[in-house]
């Protein structure tokens, strides 16, 4: 069934970053950072892959993405929806289910052997695809999947992800050089939001009870200016990873 009737955005952002802190998909630490991909420390670290073992959870979120990305893009604008390896291929599938349209995945590169192919399934010239994702962080890996896309001759002027970093003032900009917009339920400061409001209503369980107020405070500076407090914790030696 095709969801018509959910809350606004900004509802739909609020439940979202309470079901990711429910089920502890959210991870701070102030006190022994993650390291990210590029080699450099962050407070928090998020995994959406957990959603698929949670069916209630998984179901409402894969409701409102659809219906995010239906009221934005509107009701008939695609004819495909792709999913990008891995995470990406379970909720692009929960979304076609839900928009009765065909499903394909696009891999991070050819597999080396038989077809070589980066797209999976059947995708069309002039098909419109929208690109479905579990998060963005810079936009980076989007850019890769829809020129796989776009190379079958298809086109792709949009993607929908779960999870939105929203800390990198460029990355909304970089994809709309690209002519692709970027479809998301909700943010670090959503979640932030909530894990606060979890410690202001003094709440002892539930989601976002894990977290203290030093904790917290640490998440909001990183999120106020990611490069000053990375560069900070950097160690000296530290050589980034492109």
């Amino acid at each position: 069934m095709i969801p018509t009737t959910l809350p606004d955005a900004a509802e739909i952002a609020r439940l979202s970053a309470r079901m990711l802190l429910e089920i502890n998909a959210v991870h701070f630490n102030a006190e022994t950072p993650f390291t990210l991909a590029s080699g450099l420390p962050s407070p928090t670290y998020i995994d959406c892959r957990k959603l698929i073992s949670y069916p209630r959870i998984r179901s409402t979120l894969m409701d409102f993405l659809t219906v995010t990305v239906m009221r934005n893009a509107g009701f008939e604008a695609f004819d495909n929806i792709a999913g990008g390896e891995t995470a990406g291929i379970p909720f692009a599938a929960l979304v076609a289910e839900r928009m009765a349209l065909p499903m394909s995945y696009v891999r991070k590169k050819p597999k080396g052997y038989g077809r070589n192919a980066r797209i999976e399934g059947e995708m069309n010239a002039g098909q419109r695809v929208l690109l479905v994702e579990d998060l963005t962080t810079d936009g980076g890996s989007k850019l890769s999947f829809v020129e796989a896309i776009r190379k079958t001759g298809a086109s792709c002027a949009d993607t929908a992800v779960i999870f939105y970093y929203d800390i990198f003032p460029e990355t909304e900009q970089t994809l709309a050089d690209h002519g692709i917009r970027l479809h998301h339920l909700c943010t670090w400061r959503d979640v932030l939001a909530e894990a606060e409001a979890r410690i202001d209503s003094k709440t002892e369980t539930g989601p976002g009870a894990a977290f203290d107020r030093h904790t917290l405070t640490e998440v909001r500076a990183f999120l106020d200016d990611p490069r000053g407090w990375q560069a900070a914790r950097q160690a000296p030696d530290a050589t980034p990873r492109p």
